[in-house]
C-alpha cells in the first residue's frame, strides 16, 4: 500500500479523498478483481458447475463494475463527486451480489470463502469511502 499511498501524495491536484483512504481503497479494489476472477475461473473447473453459473456471471459482472472503479478513483480527479459516488455505489451493488453467492459455496470452495471475504472486504471499503465523500 506504501506505493499507492506515495503515488497519491506525488499529485498535484488534491483527491478528494484523503490519500491513505484513496490507497487503501485502491489496493482493496484490486485485492477484489483478482479474487472474483480467479474464482470466476475456479467454478468454471468444478464438478458442479450448473450450480455454480449465476455465480460465474456475478463475478465476471463484479471484476468489471469494480476494475471500472478502481480506474476512476486512480485518476482521482477533481471536487465532483457525483460520479465517482454513483461509481461506489455501483461497486457495493456489485460486490454484495457476488459475496451473496460465493459465501454460500464457501464451505465446499476455498475459492468462493476467497471470493466472499474479499467482496466483502470491499464492500466495506465502499461504504467508507461514501461516508467520506457525503461528510
Amino acid at each position: 500500500m506504501l506505493k499507492t499511498r506515495e503515488l497519491f501524495d506525488s499529485l498535484t491536484a488534491k483527491p478528494t479523498l484523503s490519500s491513505d483512504n484513496l490507497a487503501a481503497a485502491v489496493d482493496a479494489l484490486q485485492d477484489c478483481v483478482e479474487a472474483v476472477t480467479a474464482c470466476a475461473a475456479a467454478m468454471l473447473t468444478e464438478d458442479d458447475l450448473q450450480s455454480l453459473a449465476s455465480a460465474v456471471s456475478r463475478d465476471m459482472d463484479c471484476a468489471d463494475v469494480v476494475t471500472a472503479t478502481r480506474n476512476v478513483l486512480t485518476r482521482a480527479s477533481g471536487v465532483d463527486t457525483s460520479l465517482l459516488s454513483a461509481q461506489l455505489e455501483a461497486c457495493l451493488v456489485a460486490c454484495e451480489r457476488s459475496h451473496d453467492l460465493c459465501s454460500k459455496h464457501a464451505e465446499r470452495h476455498k475459492h468462493c470463502r476467497m471470493c466472499a471475504d474479499a467482496t466483502r472486504h470491499c464492500a466495506d471499503m465502499c461504504r467508507q469511502a461514501l461516508n467520506s465523500l457525503h461528510r
